[in-house]
């Protein structure tokens, strides 16, 4: 079954076509601002692959956590592609998608994405048998913050992401033992997104599509703003 895979949740954005175990086209660019950007991507990938959009049988898409904007456009995008082309739909965390792109090492994982405001979103895994296994919740906190939880670890922890690119220094500390996945794995690519997703929509562990929503993990700006203003007129 072909599966189409769509992820906006970082300043890459990426689609992919491919099946459990075979890529058949992946396009990256940097940003996305628009269901309108998402949308002609998709269309020049099954052009370029000769596919026929009839021939995808599930579409999976990152819901984060991730860029506010970014997010919510990728999800209505799959969401209406979903819909239009009447086949089910996945949810997955971007952070899962990291992982699962460096599932071959031995170490422990540790998925960490830029957050912005000086803070990452991170999560650590354990690479299993055809995949990764993810080891408590998904989480957002200062650099430093995982630096130090990473010195005081003594198991090596392979970490994979823009947000461990952004922070190496801080996270190559005296006492912390890490690696660095290359940074060409800085992003959860929509090809490691096809790959990951294809094995549930053969389990048939589909969402339903009302349950797809972006991970944010934290408040938006705009909420932000909300809670000083209401906090200011209370005072």
């Amino acid at each position: 079954m072909i599966v189409l895979g769509i992820d906006t949740s970082t300043s890459q954005t990426s689609v992919a076509l491919g099946a459990q175990g075979e890529l058949v086209g992946a396009i990256q660019f940097a940003g996305v601002r628009r269901h309108d950007d998402v949308v002609p991507a998709v269309d020049r990938l099954v052009e370029w692959t000769g596919l026929e959009l009839g021939q995808v049988g599930g579409v999976a898409v990152g819901i984060g956590p991730g860029l506010y904007t970014g997010l919510r456009v990728g999800v209505e995008a799959a969401k209406t592609f979903a819909q239009v082309l009447r086949v089910p739909i996945v949810g997955v965390s971007s952070l899962d998608v990291l992982a699962f792109a460096v599932r071959t090492t031995q170490r422990r994982i540790g998925a960490v994405l830029d957050a912005r405001r000086g803070e990452v979103f991170f999560a650590f895994y354990r690479a299993v048998p055809g995949g990764v296994m993810r080891e408590g919740e998904y989480r957002v906190d200062r650099p430093g913050a995982l630096a130090a939880e990473l010195e005081a670890d003594p198991e090596q922890v392979l970490l994979v992401g823009n947000g461990a690119m952004l922070y190496r220094r801080v996270f190559e500390e005296p006492g912390v033992h890490v690696g660095f996945a290359p940074a060409a794995m800085a992003h959860p690519w929509a090809s490691a997104l096809v790959e990951l997703s294809a094995a549930r929509f053969i389990r048939e562990e589909t969402d339903r599509p009302a349950d797809v929503v972006p991970l944010y993990l934290r408040k938006t700006d705009a909420e932000i703003g909300w809670d000083r203003r209401a906090r200011g007129a209370s005072a």
